[in-house]
């Protein structure tokens, strides 16, 4: 009998419980009333914060209270003005608040990006790295394309490569970090991170679980990176600290041996909200189809935001990114006959490096934003970067046809080039501006002014070691001449004489993949051609947003001067050059939900910046400057609409572009002194981007680029006239995720997409080198299928990707060095968000 009362008061006190709670709800909607999705709630009881959560896709929210009451609410979200509100909760009573209007903040947004990104859908409505402050994409005057990490994860795009794929005309140009965007294949080193430009080589593809959102910047935008590239620049954003808790333990594994998992913990330290952190992590331990291929990686990035009262806040992150892994190099195929090259001549697998081959690079980035407002309209911004990147590298790489003693080509043969070698590159970093802003009823006005500075330097202690051509009877190196064959060391492979490479040679038809001994190789010291480099650039910038009605401009002037030295506190080779760079926009809002634009921008890039991935720059890798001859210039004329729908759920641009790029180096790359910049490429085109909820449990990101891309001057002269390498056509892509939300399939989603990319040349052709491989257009499916248990915090994710196993080529740098696309492959993701 007492054990049925315990068991009877048990069950009266939870139905009690139960019963007792009450609820408080709401909608939260912007002056148009359309509902803004994502904004932070939090209620406090006698200043201590009881619960939080965030409005959904429809503006509405809800918070189960266990306790009766007086509380405090608060609803926050980026470029509104802070609601609150006091209610007297009693027993178990439910309060809604009905619809509750945000009003636009006179501050609009965060000066510079302390605090995260609440929203948790496919669209990021804002940018920060076009204009330096922060602006809603609708009112820039420039295209500008955005992956948020929610598309990241549905697509478990875990490098970036992946992640910018639904992107209109951007495409890879081949197995690294390098893109051709509009028409123009990158040339500039580095990448840009939160706006400021980092210095690394492009081979490993950086890892996505610490991005918020990777931002395509089109066009040239010097005004606000300095060098960049005339088809445009991928910003990837850092994830911030959020006032709000959140955490996330990820599980992935699938094909090629493919292991990962990150974690993301972010929240506030102090009661108060003025203390907030993240951190992140990752590993990858990955194989690929390629053969003795891998890309392992281990990052950590940690993040404090300080914001003691809203005219003073900062932030500061470290990123540590250890990679190591093999260069791949890409898949070499048979010589040419009749001036066609085979495709399939050779298996997507091959690859000629060596299974002792590595490529380890390790780095340390330190950032810091600062920002104060000294009053409601004038306000000062600063950051600072400082980054460290170390190199080593060892590999096995074609570096030209094997030729017999007679100097004919030995087609199945390949000639080995080995490289031993290691780099220290240190970055900084600084930008600071005043801003001072007038915002009435009738026109707004928005004034910059500030400074940029760039500090790259390759510091002492680099070497290099190489066996390239063919062993001379005197122990040198050099490229085979057949008049005079008693001058090099000769050996026979397969029964027929040949002079014997400096390294190694490589079987197309008996390929071999294992360790290879390199101590007997021919070793040139080429440490010498690796000097420290100091490279400088400064800044001066004004720029001028203001609007009147529905009429607004952004107007923009920069001042840059470059300095290079070359051997730098050895015997130096210094060089300058300086640039204007102006930017016009115009923007008109049709409606309240279409805008229309017209930009002209300028750009500028100093021939510096390109050496390790322009043909005609190639020489300077290791002999001088470049900084001797003029920079690469380019302009951008577009015209555009920008349009938000269904209550702003659906973001969609359109826009028309005619880029233009001038004084590319023309001659030959070797013959330093003979070169001029007389070089011109132009590219014309139309690009269309939707991404949005079609409905609460459907959305959808989809793009569709044209590129009419010409080589109007080349060296090359049958080049002239003909397509620029890397560049498509035409680029289609389409991303959907579907949830059911009946009964009897509610937690399961399903997610599909596509990718259509046409024919393009390989891209790399200096002037020794200029056969072209035109690859064929390629259409690419991927499935996925998502199961969210209800009330768990869990999703499983099973995505196929290359559904129907097409072979294909993401692009190529010459015959030698083409990327083929992964076959079908599986990846099984398991999330827990708590």
């Amino acid at each position: 009998m007492k054990f049925k009362n315990i068991i009877f008061a048990i069950l009266f006190l939870a139905v009690q419980i139960t019963f007792a709670q009450s609820k408080i709800a709401g909608k939260v909607l912007d002056k148009n009333n359309n509902p803004i999705l994502g904004a932070n709630i939090t209620i406090k009881k006698n200043n201590s914060i009881q619960q939080g959560t965030s409005t959904d896709i429809d503006g509405n929210f809800s918070i189960q209270l266990k306790e009766k009451g007086a509380y405090n609410l608060k609803i926050t979200f980026i470029g509104f003005n802070t609601y609150t509100k006091s209610v007297d909760i009693k027993t178990n009573e439910d309060f809604n608040l009905g619809s509750i209007t945000l009003s636009e903040s006179s501050e609009s947004l965060q000066s510079i990006e302390i605090v995260g990104r609440t929203r948790k859908d496919y669209n990021s409505d804002y940018s920060f790295s076009a204009t330096k402050i922060a602006i809603k994409n609708k009112e820039l005057p420039q295209a500008v394309s955005t992956v948020t990490k929610e598309l990241i994860d549905d697509r478990l795009a875990f490098q970036l490569v992946d992640a910018v794929k639904t992107v209109s005309n951007v495409t890879a140009t081949g197995l690294y970090n390098h893109y051709n965007i509009r028409g123009i294949t990158q040339a500039d080193d580095g990448q840009v991170v939160n706006g400021m430009r980092t210095r690394q080589y492009y081979f490993l593809q950086p890892i996505t679980s610490h991005l918020e959102r990777v931002e395509v910047i089109k066009g040239p935008s010097s005004i606000t990176f300095s060098s960049a590239d005339p088809g445009g620049t991928v910003n990837m954003v850092t994830k911030k600290p959020l006032a709000k808790k959140r955490s996330s333990i990820s599980f992935t594994t699938g094909s090629f041996g493919t292991l990962r998992t990150t974690a993301d913990f972010t929240g506030p330290l102090n009661e108060e909200k003025t203390l907030l952190y993240r951190f992140n992590a990752a590993y990858q331990d990955a194989d690929s189809f390629r053969d003795v291929v891998n890309n392992n990686a281990i990052l950590f990035a940690p993040s404090l935001s300080y914001i003691p009262n809203e005219s003073t806040s900062l932030n500061v992150e470290m990123i540590y990114n250890n990679s190591e892994g093999n260069l791949d190099r890409g898949q070499p195929i048979f010589g040419s006959i009749n001036g066609e090259y085979d495709l399939n001549s050779t298996p997507i697998t091959m690859n000629v490096g060596a299974s002792s081959d590595h490529y380890k690079t390790k780095e340390l980035t330190f950032m810091a934003s600062f920002s104060k407002k000294f009053s409601d309209n004038f306000g000062f911004n600063a950051q600072y970067m400082k980054q460290t990147w170390d190199e080593d590298l060892a590999e096995h790489r074609v570096g030209g046809s094997m030729v017999d003693i007679d100097g004919n080509v030995i087609t199945t043969l390949a000639r080995l080039r080995y490289d031993e070698r290691q780099q220290f590159w240190e970055t900084n970093n600084f930008s600071a501006y005043f801003n001072y802003d007038i915002i009435n009823e009738n026109f707004t006005n928005k004034l910059l002014i500030g400074y940029d500075a760039t500090r790259w330097e390759r510091k002492k202690g680099a070497g290099w070691f190489r066996a390239r051509r063919y062993l001379t009877v005197s122990g040198g190196q050099a490229n085979y001449d057949p008049t005079n064959p008693g001058n090099y060391v000769q050996t026979t492979i397969g029964g027929v004489t040949v002079p014997m490479p400096a390294g190694a040679y490589f079987d197309l038809e008996n390929p071999f993949n294992g360790a290879r001994d390199t101590s007997n190789y021919a070793l040139s010291n080429l440490s010498q051609y690796l000097p420290a480099n100091l490279t400088t650039s400064d800044g001066i910038y004004l720029q001028n947003q203001f609007k009147i009605g529905k009429f607004s401009a952004l107007l923009n002037l920069r001042y840059e001067w470059f300095t290079d030295i070359f051997n730098y506190e050895g015997d130096e080779q210094k060089f300058k050059t300086s640039a204007f760079v102006p930017r016009l926009g115009l923007t008109y809002e049709i409606t309240d939900e279409i805008s229309a634009y017209a930009t002209y921008l300028e750009g500028f890039q100093p021939h510096t910046n390109t050496v390790s991935l322009s043909p005609t720059a190639e020489g300077f890798f290791w002999a001088a400057s470049p900084g001797r001859f003029d920079p690469l210039e380019s302009t951008l004329k577009e015209i555009g609409a920008k349009g938000e729908f269904m209550n702003g759920k659906i973001f969609a641009n359109f826009a028309l572009f005619d880029i233009t790029q001038k004084n590319i180096l023309l001659g030959d790359t070797y013959d330093l002194d003979n070169l001029t910049t007389r070089g011109e490429q132009r590219s014309r085109g139309f690009e269309m981007d939707v991404s949005g909820y079609i409905s609460s449990n459907f959305q959808l990101t989809a793009s569709y680029g044209f590129t009419d891309a010409e080589i109007v001057e080349d060296a090359i002269t049958e080049f002239i006239g003909q397509r620029i390498g890397g560049a498509p056509k035409h680029n289609a892509n389409f991303w959907g995720r579907y949830d059911f939300i009946t009964k009897a399939l509610k937690g399961i989603g399903i997610g599909l997409g596509t990718q259509f990319i046409g024919d393009r040349y390989t891209w790399y052709n200096p002037t020794y080198a200029t056969d072209r491989v035109l690859l064929p257009s390629y259409t690419v499916f991927d499935a996925a299928i998502y199961y969210k248990p209800s009330n768990t915090g869990m999703q499983l994710t099973l995505k196929v990707n290359n559904l129907f196993d097409e072979t294909y080529w993401l692009g190529g740098l010459n015959p030698s060095r083409l990327g083929p696309g992964a076959p079908r492959n599986f990846l099984l993701n398991a999330t827990y968000n708590f």
